[in-house]
Formats: structure tokens, sequence, C-alpha cells
């Protein structure tokens, strides 16, 4: 079978993106399978998968992500979720909602974490939850990433209260380190109780499909992937003559304006999106919309060039 293009999965509890790539591979009895974006076995939602050649676009989605989630607080544990062993639990029914209010704003903006010590940032060639199930204690840099927006949804008092969070945010941000690390500025502890991506790379989880939802559609020779020019909209695009095309396809660099528009060609920039100053990648289209890869825009002595960068 012959697939390029995207799936939108909505990743179940209890298996590992890998695991889903595997499945995925086989219902689609595709061999190229790839994801974007990896999701903790405990975690649910949005789990881009690209099929085909389309693997080779993995690199070129967008990197912002959302989330909901829960934090539970009076409660620590080893792996920042419910899943590690408890180190710490002590009910706090006079943590109220105000409290909570006043301290989120300083998880919004550019932050630095440390990321959990089971998680898969890799120190020394090794993964953290690997050495952390050793036993073994490696100090981890802060990182930086940013939060643009929390939202809170709702709020369940008692003796461990719960908050439901909406949390957009960069790459690398981790979620149980926002609820780790809410707790302690709280005096209470904190834990990341449930959490589901509802966007990742373009994709939303109200256009995602389950494993089941993908079977039916296969069986009923239904299923339709996703195409790329439907997550890449976020780059410039540029639209090749039939002569560009041509000379596309055989792997030429092509001398185009600094628009960019190169003979007959238009550019299709969304105007939320100006076209940045070179090098930057460019969507490619023939004129009857079909795609042809992606080029890489630079500055040659005497003219803007647009350079192959993957070929369809």
């Amino acid at each position: 079978m012959t697939i390029d293009g995207f799936l939108n999965l909505n990743k179940p509890a209890g298996m590992t993106s890998h695991d889903c790539v595997g499945r995925v591979r086989r219902l689609l009895k595709l061999k190229r399978v790839g994801h974007g974006g990896t999701l903790d076995p405990t975690v649910t939602g949005v789990l881009p998968i690209a099929l085909g050649r389309s693997t080779r676009l993995l690199q070129f989605l967008q990197h912002n992500k959302a989330y909901q989630g829960t934090i539970r607080f009076g409660l620590t544990t080893a792996t920042d979720d419910l899943e590690g062993e408890i180190i710490h639990s002590q009910p706090v029914p006079e943590l109220s909602l105000e409290k909570v209010q006043a301290a989120l704003p300083k998880f919004i903006g550019k932050i630095e974490q440390f990321p959990p010590s089971f998680s898969a940032v890799q120190v020394g060639g090794k993964r953290l939850y690997e050495l952390a199930r050793k036993g073994e204690t490696v100090e981890v840099a802060a990182r930086n990433v940013e939060v643009f927006r929390l939202e809170i949804l709702d709020w369940r008092s008692g003796d461990f209260p719960e908050l439901d969070l909406l949390i957009a945010c960069g790459a690398g941000t981790y979620i149980r380190a926002i609820a780790r690390d809410l707790g302690a500025l709280l005096n209470t502890g904190g834990t990341l109780a449930t959490l589901t991506r509802t966007e990742s790379s373009g994709f939303s989880i109200d256009q995602s499909l389950s494993f089941e939802e993908l079977e039916l559609q296969l069986e009923e020779n239904t299923f339709s992937p996703i195409l790329p020019s439907a997550v890449l909209g976020h780059l410039g695009a540029i639209v090749l003559s039939p002569e560009y095309t041509k000379r596309w396809f055989q792997g030429q660099r092509l001398p185009i304006p600094e628009t960019p528009v190169a003979g007959e060609e238009s550019s299709n920039n969304p105007p939320d999106n100006p076209i940045p100053e070179p090098p930057y990648p460019l969507q490619v289209y023939d004129r009857d919309g079909n795609f042809l890869g992606m080029g890489q825009v630079a500055n040659s002595e005497t003219s803007t060039i647009l350079s192959p960068q993957i070929v369809f």
C-alpha cells in the first residue's frame, strides 16, 4: 500500500508513542511510519503520525502544543504523576482557589523548569527514567520553556483539592513539572493526576481518530490521510511553473525573486506569517496544487535561490 500524509491519532492510555507507531504500521501494512511529539504512556490525546514519505516532513511541523490536565494538591510522587511512588501525602483542606489563582502567573511566559526524574530526557546517552529505575540520581540542568496560556477550567476543594487547567505551551514543556512546582510554591505538594493533549503540531483533538475509528474506516475503505498542505500552513509556499517543476524534479537549484516569485510562480503566504529572512523552508507546489516537497530559500551573491530539500 502506498500512503503519504498524516494521521491525527487520539492516543489511548497505556500505550507508548512507539507502540502506537507499531500498531499503525500493522493496520496500514506500511513500513514507513513515524510520530511527532512523544507522549508518556499514561497521557492521552493528539499524537501526530506521519505516513510514508511524509515521515520526512515531521521536522517541519509547528511546535506549539495544548493540554488539559488535572493537578492534585497535598500529594508528591517520584514521577510527578499518579504512576509513581508516593513521597509525601498530607491533606490540605485549607488550600483555596484564590491562593492558586495568585500563584499561577509565575508559570506563564518564559520560565525555567527541571524535567521530571522519570522522563525521556537523555543524560550521557541514557534516558532519565532508565537511570531513575536503577536508583541513580542525576543532576539535570534547568530548561527554558514557554507557557503561553494557563486557564482554570474547574476547581474541586477537599482534603486533596484538584485543579483542572488548560495549558498552551511551546515544545519541551513538562506539565508534570508545572504540577510539581505549583504544589511546591503553595507549600502543599502537587502532582499531575490526568493529562490529555488537545493540540499538537497543527492537529486538534476534535478532528482526531481513535484506533477503533481508524480500523472502521479501513474496513469501510474510507480512510484518507491528511495532506501535507493541511498541516504546513504556518510555512510559506511557492507555486512553480511547468518549466520550473521539471527542473525541480531534476534536483536543480532555482533562482527566484525575493518575494519569492520565480517566472510565473506565485507565493502563498498567510498574512500572519510574513516571509522571514533567508535561509528558511518553503512548501513547493505545481499549478495543479500537487505538493512537490520542501525547498530551502537562501541568498546567493546575485539572487535568491530555491534549493530542493525534500522532493516528492
